[in-house]
């Protein structure tokens, strides 16, 4: 059963502290920078209705390719933390190696380099020459039209895709360890045992390691995936047209540098509390189980 939330003293201080620090923030944007609010403005950049058509505005449309972007993002990672977290479980050498390589590469190099290196060789160098977007341009409409849905408009293909590898290689890096750390947590005697009946590497994952270092991965993982959300904003730096990008796009045609931002900073909290309070619902439907 879970326990009922108790506020304590603490609390209450807390919650008046941060009370008297928004009503010292806003006095002091007022008095001090004589700063003009304008949230009835802020609405309009979500979305615009003409003719009676509605229409998507910049916000709404770095919204979408951020929860596009952050999903692409979380699938690979989950691949290649999968695959080389078995490895690094694995008994033979080569694949111990190879995982090690690529675990202390990605964790120790800033996901800033990673992404104009990704940028400038990968999307710049290898998609030019493979002519991607020629490619996608002689497709037909319909299919040109699904993958602008699922991924971004052509211009912005060969840099959208250069971001996902990116984010995917570098938490993929971090999952890699959870996995791992989940793998290892099973009492080696279950494996032998398994061996023993005449289970195979596939049936032991499947029947006994994946149950079980499910509970213990869960917490971690989900923490990994809204660490993905949050970190898609540094894709901003390559001007792919995400929530940030388009949070600096319009702070700075409108100069509303408070309202843009504290509207960003919601809509990014909403986000990944939102996936935080999914993963907590997992975490304890499966405990129950």
């Amino acid at each position: 059963m879970n326990k009922k939330i108790k506020f304590t003293k603490i609390d209450f201080i807390l919650i008046i502290l941060i009370l008297l620090f928004v009503t010292f923030f806003i006095w002091k944007a007022n008095e001090e920078l004589a700063y003009k609010w304008d949230w009835k403005s802020i609405p309009q950049f979500f979305y615009q209705i003409n003719n009676g058509k509605f229409n998507l505005n910049i916000l709404s449309i770095g919204l979408i390719t951020t929860i596009k972007l952050s999903i692409w993002s979380i699938l690979l990672a989950t691949l290649f933390g999968s695959v080389f977290g078995l490895m690094k479980t694995s008994s033979r050498l080569y694949f111990k190696l190879l995982s090690s390589s690529y675990v202390s590469f990605f964790r120790n190099t800033p996901p800033i380099v990673l992404i104009f290196i990704f940028y400038f060789f990968v999307a710049d160098q290898i998609m030019s020459a493979m002519d991607i977007e020629g490619f996608i341009n002689q497709l037909n409409p319909q299919l040109i039209k699904i993958m602008e849905i699922l991924f971004a408009k052509t211009e912005n293909f060969s840099s959208f895709i250069a971001a996902i590898l990116t984010l995917g290689l570098y938490e993929g890096a971090y999952i890699s360890e959870i996995i791992r750390s989940g793998i290892e947590s099973i009492d080696k005697g279950q494996l032998d045992a398994a061996l023993a009946l005449g289970l195979n590497k596939f049936y032991q994952i499947r029947y006994i390691i994946f149950p079980q270092s499910l509970k213990l991965i869960l917490p971690p993982l989900g923490g990994q995936f809204i660490s993905t959300i949050k970190d898609s904003a540094i894709v901003s730096v390559i001007a792919i047209p995400e929530l940030t990008f388009q949070g600096m796009e319009l702070m700075a045609s409108t100069y509303m540098t408070f309202e843009v931002w504290i509207t960003v900073t919601i809509i990014y909290f909403i986000i990944c509390y939102s996936c935080s309070i999914l993963f907590k619902n997992l975490e304890n439907r499966y405990n129950n189980y």
